[in-house]
């Protein structure tokens, strides 16, 4: 699965995509934190399988054990923080082959640092101005819209105007005395043959000497770097996905000069950059991590996630009307092979959707991915095994097959609704720390409703249903770089509707809904037959 996918994704993610309650997925009774084994439980907090790969939103990846323990003798001393960066850097330039390494507070942090290092060319004086850039030479990023995402925040954040092309010719034209930089996200579309292949890109940008940076957050790391090798200036990774490095690291490898610069952009060094502390752990817990990476057998890696899924293959394969196989990874980007179990609904009469909530919900918690039924009733799950740990296949094979061969019945038809919300809707929304005046307005045909969502900024289209006294209604706020769901779930009473959104990553806030009223007003409209003489 490419990075974009997973993005376009996180909203249906497990734990992020139910609209259950929080309270009903926690464990039971809180108390002081207790560390060892049920360090989460004692908190009142249930710990969850990972069957989907290095989210964030569950943790990324389980650091390796080496780096576990440079992590804690690191914890242990003090050392000047610079001197500890250039001998971090030296040491992943040996282990690399790089010109130059770099460990920042996430991938993201680390976009952040180059961007204001491409900036600012590593003078102080421009770095503690930002984000207001008046009177810099370089302001400027060119991305293509391809590899527009939720990251670019990180670039965003710096105050650069952001330059999105359509086209390499677009991008040529784009590159002028004003980019400071030209981001790519590493996919299909940087590949060699394609239209922003990273050599293209990069052979346009070296004419006129403006740095390229390439994120390959989740991808595994190739020694010597495929991505400077095709001409990027810097190229950005995770720590805590596939390297199994410090969650809260990042690795920035490339030309020393511009990292150099981009560690001045960092903490400890004030300006932009000092929210995004790396600590002394993290940096040489991300070194330990690149060692372990160098050393480690690969192939005895891939042979132990193919094994968790044969596990579960074989377990669940046995379920009457259940079609599973195992898929390879394509690319360098979450390698990681996975197992699509799929069914028919008129066989086993439960989606993969609801499956998907199942897992995530009840204890044991497994986060899986899902699809919804296509219209002849096909439905999937998919596990993908990179972050499973030894004895996981042995509880998600049981659990699978507990939801898929319990009683499911189908779906009740949908009563007849208590009112008809044809009109248009003041809406009431409370946010956690503030409120908001949206406005619906709602066509019903019978159960089913199509309208308009107005939000604080854009209007966008509605659709929902009305089963009895039970609404649901569903927009998006989409951008090119971000996308917010708006799924309002509750009741019909009395005239108004009330009840909670869902946002999918950014959690839920309630609504009440009330029929807007207008005043009847009985007034002449008079048509002038010329032009004012008067304004």
């Amino acid at each position: 699965m490419e990075r974009r996918d997973i993005i376009k994704s996180l909203s249906i993610l497990p734990f992020a995509g139910t609209i259950l309650p929080l309270e009903s997925v926690l464990a039971g009774p809180k108390g002081p934190l207790t560390p060892g084994p049920n360090i989460y439980q004692s908190i009142g907090v249930e710990p969850v399988i990972n069957c989907v790969g290095t989210y964030t939103i569950i943790g990324g990846s389980l650091e390796r054990p080496e780096v576990v323990a440079a992590m804690h003798s690191a914890s242990g001393f003090f050392v000047q923080y610079d001197e500890l960066a250039f001998g971090v850097g030296q040491r992943l330039a040996d282990l690399t082959g790089a010109e130059w390494g770099m460990v920042s507070a996430g991938c993201a942090a680390g976009i952040k640092h180059v961007t204001a290092a491409c900036v600012t060319g590593g003078n102080p004086e421009k770095l503690i101005r930002i984000p207001d850039l008046a009177g810099f030479d370089k302001t400027e990023v060119v991305i293509p819209r391809s590899s527009r995402n939720a990251y670019d925040h990180g670039i965003r954040n710096i105050g650069v105007k952001i330059i999105t092309v359509d086209t390499i010719e677009e991008l040529e034209n784009a590159l002028t005395s004003r980019t400071a930089m030209v981001y790519l996200m590493a996919s299909d579309e940087t590949e060699p043959g394609q239209q922003f292949s990273l050599e293209t890109v990069a052979g346009l940008a070296g004419k006129k000497k403006i740095p390229v940076l390439i994120d390959a957050a989740a991808e595994d790391l190739t020694i010597p770097n495929i991505h400077l090798k095709r001409g990027a200036t810097v190229v950005a990774y995770s720590g805590g996905k596939a390297l199994c490095g410090p969650q809260c690291a990042g690795l920035l490898l490339g030309k020393k000069d511009l990292l150099m610069s981009a560690w001045q952009a960092s903490s400890p060094h004030h300006g932009p950059g000092r929210d995004n502390k790396v600590g002394k752990e993290e940096m040489l817990g991300m070194l330990a991590a690149i060692e372990s990476w160098v050393t480690r057998d690969h192939v005895e890696k891939m042979r132990i996630w193919h094994t968790y899924l044969e596990t579960i293959s074989k377990k669940v394969s046995s379920v009457k009307g259940v079609k599973c196989a195992i898929e390879e990874p394509q690319g360098l980007s979450n390698h990681s092979p996975s197992l699509n179990i799929s069914w028919n609904t008129d066989t086993i009469s439960i989606s993969g959707a609801d499956v998907k909530e199942s897992l995530a919900t009840k204890q044991p918690r497994i986060a899986v991915h899902s699809d919804w039924p296509d219209d002849a009733g096909n439905t999937s799950i998919t596990i993908s095994s990179g972050q499973m740990q030894p004895g996981n296949d042995k509880v998600v094979d049981e659990r699978i097959v507990e939801v898929l061969t319990q009683s499911n019945p189908k779906p009740k038809d949908m009563a007849a609704p208590v009112a008809n919300l044809t009109g248009r809707w003041d809406v009431d929304i409370e946010f956690y720390s503030s409120r908001s005046q949206h406005t619906f307005f709602i066509e019903q045909d019978g159960n089913w409703i199509k309208g308009s969502h107005k939000g604080d900024f854009s209007m966008r289209d509605m659709v929902g249903i009305l089963d009895g006294d039970q609404v649901k209604l569903s927009s998006s706020d989409k951008h090119v770089a971000d996308y917010i769901p708006f799924i309002f779930y509750g009741t019909v009473a009395d005239g108004k509707m009330s009840g909670q959104i869902f946002m999918g990553e950014y959690i839920r806030s309630s609504f009440t809904a009330t029929r807007h009223e207008q005043k009847s007003v009985h007034k002449p409209i008079r048509v002038p037959k010329g032009q004012p003489l008067a304004t």
